[in-house]
């Protein structure tokens, strides 16, 4: 068992190595394409109002993370039942929560007046509400179906759940194209098939899904079962408050820069936080399979398993410290390259940046094991620990000092406790003292 569970962790690993350089490519593709059918104006309002509808995901109050859990550990024990218990349940209280909120979400988008709201010229940008309105529709339907994917993740299968993503940005892309060729250039049509087609992506993979491989997990309104609602959401709080906390923080930070430093400088701060942040996403695909493969193999009591894995993990932080290293050394000359001499980051900024990212992937190689097992409030306190002491902290950096760099140090030392504690719980677990 431990071999097959090993064996689809590196299968997964690997699949997903691939569909995020396929996600990539995308990205990179559809930017310069909506560019050019909207032309400047009309691509920075989409870039906008894609970036709010995004917070929407965060109204699922972290059910989606509850049900890789639940499914995890009711598959460890063969518990057919209680896994489609709890898909039937998740979705149930999916459309308790987007119903009114999408409802109303719709009725403001309808009725407000955005243009105003947002600041934009009715003569440059047409149907702007209609377009917030078949966005928000949209949306509340993936808000929904996309527990097919957490589903997967639960499964072990994450690599599943990251192709179903990038079908549904390239079947977006391939939509876009189509606009761009023989469509309306318009900001309703963008935004529609943007939305739409990843929509429609995961109402295909709901389909071959449940009715499918795993119709024996397939919802139903007689599997739903109040207890394990409430069971998912109290599990999907905490998970809520540590990702919102996470949120919070680096979003203030690019305030705070603007308000006691300047416009200026959030433009070398985010150079610098997007260079490094490649460590992230690299570590993240590495470790994501860990999360469910750890909740499998503590309900089996196979704590040797998440031991080795550990010890593997630990080989590669080391791995992933010499790239970062290596990354510092040739920071200016990639600098050079990418954005030229417009603008300069301080190799200060780049080692303290280097430092913060490698607080975070430390932390995260913990933090992953422990959502596996379930232990969430030491994770939950110490993140809103960081948040809270964060921002006057940063106020007294930022007035007396004035310095970006320093700044940054004081992002890395509010994570650092939460470090140690992630590393002093997990030890403590796998030491069968929890």
């Amino acid at each position: 068992m431990s071999t097959q569970r090993t064996t689809r962790l590196l299968g997964n690993i690997i699949a997903s190595f691939a569909i995020k350089g396929w996600s990539a490519a995308l990205t990179f593709i559809m930017l310069p394409l909506t560019l050019a059918v909207l032309g400047p104006y009309t691509n920075g309002v989409w870039l906008e109002l894609s970036s709010v509808l995004l917070w929407i995901d965060l109204l699922d109050i972290g059910l989606g993370n509850g049900v890789r859990n639940h499914v995890a550990k009711y598959q460890a024990q063969g518990d057919t039942e209680k896994t489609r218990e709890t898909i039937s349940s998740a979705f149930f209280m999916l459309l308790l929560i987007i119903i009114p909120i999408g409802g109303l979400l719709m009725l403001l988008a309808h009725y407000a007046d955005i243009y105003t709201l947002m600041d934009i010229d009715a003569g440059r940008v047409a149907d702007l509400n209609t377009t917030v309105v078949t966005c928000v529709s949209l949306i509340c339907g993936t808000f929904i179906l996309k527990c097919t994917g957490n589903f997967y993740m639960g499964m072990q299968q994450p690599a599943v759940n990251n192709l179903i993503i990038v079908l549904g940005q390239t079947a977006a892309l391939a939509a876009t194209y189509y606009i761009y060729r023989w469509g309306s250039h318009t900001l309703l049509a963008v935004a529609a098939v943007n939305v739409g087609m990843p929509l429609a992506v995961w109402a295909v993979s709901y389909l071959v899904t449940f009715l499918g491989p795993y119709r024996a997990f397939r919802p139903s309104l007689g599997h739903i079962r109040w207890s394990t609602a409430v069971s998912l959401c109290q599990t999907g709080v905490r998970f809520f408050v540590i990702q919102i906390c996470s949120v919070v923080l680096f979003a203030s930070a690019n305030i705070i820069i603007g308000r006691f430093l300047s416009h200026e400088e959030v433009t070398p701060y985010q150079i610098a936080y997007r260079y490094f942040s490649v460590i992230l996403v690299l570590f993240t695909i590495v470790c994501m399979p860990f999360w469910n493969a750890t909740t499998d193999a503590y309900e089996k009591g196979d704590i040797q398993w998440i031991r080795t894995a550990s010890r593997r993990l630990n080989i590669m932080l080391v791995g992933i410290a010499l790239l970062a290293v290596a990354m510092m050394a040739a920071s200016s000359w990639v600098y050079s390259i990418w954005i030229g001499g417009d603008v300069e980051v301080p190799q200060g900024l780049t080692i303290a940046m280097a430092a913060y990212i490698m607080t975070l992937v430390v932390s995260m190689r913990y933090s992953y094991f422990l959502n596996g097992i379930g232990i969430l409030n030491i994770q939950m306190l110490f993140t809103l620990l960081a948040t809270v002491a964060f921002m006057p902290l940063a106020w007294l950096t930022c007035s007396r000092t004035g310095s970006l760099t320093l700044l940054v140090w004081v992002m890395t030392a509010v994570n650092v406790p939460g470090l140690v504690a992630n590393i002093w719980k997990f030890n403590k677990v796998i030491n069968h003292k929890r």
